[in-house]
């Protein structure tokens, strides 16, 4: 099994490589994020720009750059190779999570990174409660 990591050489960090890119990559948008990829012979890595007309408070700008880390990472190993740069958008600020991944993966398809049958597996994250459903809901607790 490969490790589940994202490695600091997996991420684009210099701004000459973010120049690079931005200036020679392929660009796919859609109105909550827009993606700039450029093929080469490394391992995929990504670059996250969220800027603060996106969210102005620190915590939801955060909070766009986990998922899109964790959605990059666990796809990293299906990803054509090359250097990929993320730029959120406004309309990231009121997407949910799930949205933000579907955004991405989509932007993946669509630029060719990402096989069309491969996306993320559906397994809750280690530590959850599973959810209740309606036909079976959660047992009654009496405390009194």
């Amino acid at each position: 099994m490969t490790s589940a990591r994202f490695p600091r050489r997996a991420r684009v960090r210099a701004k000459s490589d973010f120049d690079r890119i931005f200036q020679h990559g392929r660009r796919t948008a859609l109105p909550v994020l827009a993606l700039h990829w450029l093929p080469s012979d490394v391992p995929a890595r990504m670059g996250l720009a969220v800027s603060r007309k996106v969210d102005p408070n620190a915590v939801g700008r955060n909070r766009i750059k986990r998922v899109l880390r964790d959605t990059f990472r666990r796809l990293r190993g299906q990803l054509a190779a090359g250097d990929y740069v993320v730029v959120a958008r406004p309309a990231a600020r009121q997407a949910s999570g799930p949205e933000l991944v579907a955004a991405f993966q989509g932007l993946l398809h669509r630029s060719g990174a990402l096989a069309p049958d491969a996306a993320l597996p559906l397994s809750p994250a280690p530590g959850t409660m599973p959810a209740a459903s309606p036909s079976a809901p959660a047992p009654h607790v009496d405390r009194g």
